[in-house]
């Protein structure tokens, strides 16, 4: 894709999720931003993560997850995708991103179609939500306006995520600075990101942790996998009497059985039991039943305040119950929307992985 620029046929799309205006207000992003200097920037964007999906589907978790990196540390402004020896991206936690080749290559369209005019921070926007699109998940309107930052920093990675053994208290505090209340947190876990495949055989443990604490945040969870050596610890000698106890008896058997102590730990297991490849509410049925494979998700359910909003997800009718797919496009703008760089703040960046000279 990178060697010719070429026009793409436009895709025409709907949009099925109207975010209220109010989710917005107070930022300078709005839906449309391009809809004059560059008409066809979505579609363009649209095609690029299609094509490189079709050739490796992990692609669709992967760029949900590096948005969120972007999002938690600096505000959404693209400063993961920033080259350098100490940036964002040589975090431990961030090596193992992937998804730049996908916001090159939109990028790189992007110039040949109108020069100067869509940051790449709302290519990752964009890209984030088409990929929740792919794995069957429905989309939202994506408001756009945000610049570039121009300072990226692996320092400043580790306090602001979110850690894999962290407490549903602590989770909270850490949504809350970013301006994301308690129905963020669980509608996001639960569903967030199109999953983190976390399919990374030459990965140490340690790795598999930090890749699991991003998944944590956006609803990874709904789709991909994880490794036994991540969660085989809450089956055997959790406790003196054995596994943990917050999961279903029959399920510790059915995990053990599929995680057999001291064998190979690299085996990747479905993160939402019967759901596997779908952006669904399963997730959120299988917490109620004890069959949450990571301990920070099962806690959603054994907080009171989360536990709530679980349950309402699981309401199929009454003034109680709440669409998660609504829910999920609404914290979506919510979070694409933390310190975001818009007016003359920042820049337009003429590559993604290089900031401006000059």
């Amino acid at each position: 894709m990178e060697g010719n620029c070429f026009n793409q046929t436009v895709f025409l799309f709907t949009l099925l999720l109207a975010i209220a205006a109010s989710s917005v207000r107070g930022h300078s992003t709005r839906v449309g931003f391009y809809s004059s200097t560059c008409p066809r920037a979505e579609s363009i964007i649209k095609s690029t993560v299609e094509s490189h999906f079709k050739l490796d589907p992990t692609i669709a978790p992967g760029l949900l997850r590096m948005h969120f990196h972007d999002c938690f540390v600096r505000g959404c402004d693209a400063s993961i995708l920033i080259d350098g020896p100490n940036a964002e991206k040589t975090a431990p936690a961030s090596q193992f991103l992937k998804g730049y080749k996908v916001i090159d290559d939109a990028k790189f369209q992007l110039e040949c179609e109108c020069p100067g005019v869509v940051s790449c921070a709302d290519i990752l926007a964009l890209a984030a939500r088409d990929s929740v699109v792919l794995t069957k998940g429905t989309s939202w309107a994506v408001p756009t306006g945000r610049r570039d930052g121009t300072v990226s920093k692996a320092s400043e990675t580790d306090g602001n995520m979110p850690g894999f053994q962290d407490t549903v208290d602590v989770l909270k505090q850490k949504f809350a600075a970013k301006g994301l209340n308690t129905r963020d947190l669980v509608t996001l876990v639960g569903k967030h990101f199109i999953t983190i495949w976390l399919d990374l055989p030459n990965a140490t443990v340690d790795t598999q942790f930090w890749l699991l604490i991003f998944n944590l945040l956006l609803g990874a969870h709904t789709i991909g996998t994880a490794a036994c050596e991540v969660f085989s610890y809450r089956l055997y000698n959790f406790t003196s009497t054995g596994a943990d106890p917050s999961i279903n008896p029959a399920f510790v058997s059915h995990l053990q059985a599929l995680c057999p102590q001291n064998r190979d730990g690299s085996r990747q297991i479905a993160l939402d039991t019967g759901s596997t490849d779908r952006f669904d509410t399963s997730f959120f049925a299988n917490l109620r039943e004890g069959k949450g494979i990571l301990e920070s998700d099962q806690r959603l359910w054994a907080d009171d305040l989360t536990k709530k909003f679980v349950q309402r997800f699981l309401e199929v009718r009454g003034s109680l119950g709440l669409s998660f797919n609504v829910e999920f496009g609404k914290s979506m703008v919510k979070m694409s929307n933390i310190e975001v760089k818009t007016g003359t703040m920042g820049e337009i960046r003429k590559v993604c992985s290089k900031v401006n000279e000059y």
